[in-house]
C-alpha cells in the first residue's frame, strides 16, 4: 500500500507541471496548492479502500475543479420552468425590481440601521418594519428573526423552556430536508405533548391534558400536506379561547406567510396572519419568503407584553436579521397596501394570478421560439402549484410547452436532456413526465424565451452527433 500511495508526486512537483503553470499564474500559487493538497488527499483516500494504481490526471483535473469552486461562483441565476412559483431549492420567492432597487439603495451605502435620526440616539433595527407589519397584521407588535424554524425556537426557548406545550399529533409537521417540529421544539427546551389522533383532535383532548406544567397552547398549520376525509380539527378561535379561560397564550405557526386574505387570488381556505390575530391568538410566527413573496426571514406578530419578552431574550442577539433582510422585507410588505401594488410589484402574486388568456399567449411565443430554432413542441395542460410549503392543495392550471423526441431518440431522451439543461451557463429547470420533458411557462420570463430556444436546441443538436 506505501508504494501505492508514493505514486502520488509532492505537491512540489504537482505545482511544476505544465498543465498547471498557467493556473498558477492568473491566480496564484496559494490556491493552487490549497487545491493540489486537498485533490491528492481525496486520492490517497481512495487508493487506501481500493488499492488501485493513482491516475495522475485524475488528481490535476480534481485540483483544477477545486480552483474553479474557489473562484467562481457555485450560487447562480436559473430558469424555472417548473411552474412551481416558491420552489425551495431555487430560492423561494422571486424578489421583484422595486425590492431590489430598495435593496440596493440601503445596500450600496451607510444606513440609519439602529440610528434614531429624528432623537439623534440608538435605535431598533425592528422599527423599520415594525408598523407597516403591525398595520398588516393587526398585531400589537412584532419582531423579526432569521427564519420561521428560529422564530418558534425564539418562543418556546423563551416561553415554555423546560415546561409543556400542548399540540394535536396530526400537526407535527415535517418541514424541508427531514426537519421536523418536534425535534425543533425539543432544541428550544420546550417539552412537547401530543394530543389527539392523526387525522381527529377535539378542544376536550387539549382541555383534558392540561396540568400546572402547561406553558401554551400551539397549533401548526399544515402548509405542505393535507389531510382529508373522516377527520377533525379545534379552531384558532376555540384553541384560544380555551387558552385565555386558564390564561395561558396560544401560539399559532402558521408557516406559509400569508398576510391578508388578497382580492381575487384563490386562497380561501389559506390561514392568514391578520384573519389569526383577530381569532385570538397571541403569537403567530410565519416565513417571509414564502407567501409574503419577500426575502429568507420569521416574523412573529401578536400580543405587545409577549413580543417584549422575546425582544429582550440573549437568544434574540443570535438571531436578529441585518440590515439587508430588513430592507426586502419592507419593501414586500409595502406591496401588499393595495391590491394592484401587490400584482404589480410582488412577481408571487403576479405569477399566481397569470390568466388564462396570458398563460396561452406565453404558451404560443415560447412553442414559437422553439419551432424557430428547429424543435418539434407541442403545448399540453399543466398543473402549477404555489410550493414552497404553501397551498399544499390548491393547483393552478396552466400550459406548458413539450419538447418531441426526434425520431430514433431513445425511451431516455427527455431525461437525457432534461440533466444536461442542468449544467449550462445559464441552467434551465424544466419538468420530467413519464419520460416526457416539459417547460411550464407560468414561472419563466418571457425575455427568457428565445434564450431557452437556443439552448435547448443546442443541448438537442449535441446528442444527435
Amino acid at each position: 500500500m506505501a508504494d501505492v500511495l508514493q505514486g502520488i508526486p509532492a505537491i512540489g512537483t504537482l505545482l511544476n507541471r505544465p498543465e498547471l503553470a498557467a493556473v498558477v499564474r492568473e491566480h496564484g500559487r496559494d490556491l493552487v496548492t490549497y487545491a493540489l493538497r486537498r485533490a491528492t488527499a481525496e486520492a490517497r483516500a481512495t487508493l487506501i479502500r481500493s488499492a488501485a494504481e493513482p491516475e495522475l490526471g485524475r488528481v490535476i483535473a480534481r485540483a483544477l475543479e477545486i480552483v474553479c469552486a474557489v473562484i467562481e461562483p457555485s450560487l447562480q441565476p436559473v430558469i424555472n420552468a417548473t411552474g412551481v412559483i416558491l420552489h425551495s431549492n431555487l430560492g423561494r420567492a422571486v424578489l421583484g425590481p422595486r425590492l431590489l432597487d430598495d435593496l440596493q439603495a440601503i445596500g450600496c451605502g451607510y444606513s440609519n440601521l439602529e440610528f434614531d435620526l429624528a432623537r439623534g440616539a440608538r435605535g431598533c433595527r425592528t422599527d423599520h418594519v415594525a408598523e407597516i407589519l403591525r398595520f398588516l397584521t393587526g398585531a400589537e407588535d412584532v419582531v423579526v428573526v432569521n427564519n420561521n424554524a428560529a422564530a418558534l425556537v425564539l418562543i418556546l426557548g423563551t416561553l415554555a423552556r423546560r415546561r409543556q406545550v400542548i399540540l394535536s399529533r396530526g400537526e407535527l409537521i415535517e418541514i424541508g430536508d427531514s426537519f421536523r417540529l418536534p425535534d425543533v421544539m425539543k432544541t428550544s427546551g420546550a417539552r412537547l405533548l401530543e394530543v389527539g389522533a392523526t387525522n381527529r383532535t377535539r378542544l376536550a383532548d387539549y382541555r383534558e391534558a392540561i396540568t400546572p406544567q402547561t406553558a401554551m397552547l400551539m397549533k401548526a398549520h399544515r402548509s405542505n400536506f393535507t389531510i382529508s376525509g373522516f377527520c377533525e380539527e379545534v379552531s384558532v378561535r376555540e384553541l384560544a379561547a380555551l387558552a385565555h379561560g386558564l390564561n395561558l397564550p396560544m401560539v399559532y405557526d402558521i408557516g406559509s406567510g400569508l398576510l391578508r386574505k388578497p382580492e381575487g387570488v384563490a386562497l380561501t381556505a389559506e390561514p392568514d396572519v391578520r384573519g389569526a390575530i383577530r381569532d385570538g391568538a397571541d403569537l403567530v410566527c410565519f416565513s417571509g419568503d414564502k407567501l409574503l413573496g419577500g426575502p429568507q426571514a420569521g416574523i412573529i406578530a401578536g400580543r405587545a407584553e409577549l413580543i417584549r419578552k422575546l425582544a429582550r431574550a440573549p437568544l434574540m442577539r443570535a438571531l436578529r436579521v441585518g440590515k439587508l433582510t430588513l430592507a426586502a422585507l419592507g419593501s414586500a410588505c409595502r406591496s401588499y397596501l393595495t391590491h394592484a401594488r401587490l400584482v404589480a410589484e410582488n412577481p408571487t402574486f403576479a405569477m399566481m394570478e397569470r390568466s388564462a388568456a396570458e398563460l396561452e399567449r406565453l404558451a404560443h411565443g415560447l412553442a414559437e421560439a422553439m419551432r424557430g430554432a428547429g424543435l418539434a413542441v407541442q403545448i399540453e395542460a399543466s398543473d402549477g402549484q404555489a410550493g414552497g410549503g404553501a397551498l399544499p392543495d390548491v393547483a393552478l392550471p396552466g400550459l406548458a410547452v413539450a419538447l418531441i423526441p426526434p425520431t430514433g431518440a431513445g425511451p431516455r431522451f427527455g431525461q437525457t436532456v432534461y440533466r444536461r439543461l442542468l449544467r449550462q451557463t445559464c441552467p434551465i429547470v424544466g419538468v420530467l413526465r413519464q419520460g416526457q420533458l416539459l417547460f411550464d411557462v407560468r414561472t419563466m420570463a418571457e425575455r427568457s424565451f428565445v434564450e431557452v430556444a437556443r439552448v435547448v436546441a443546442a443541448v438537442v443538436k449535441e446528442l444527435a452527433r
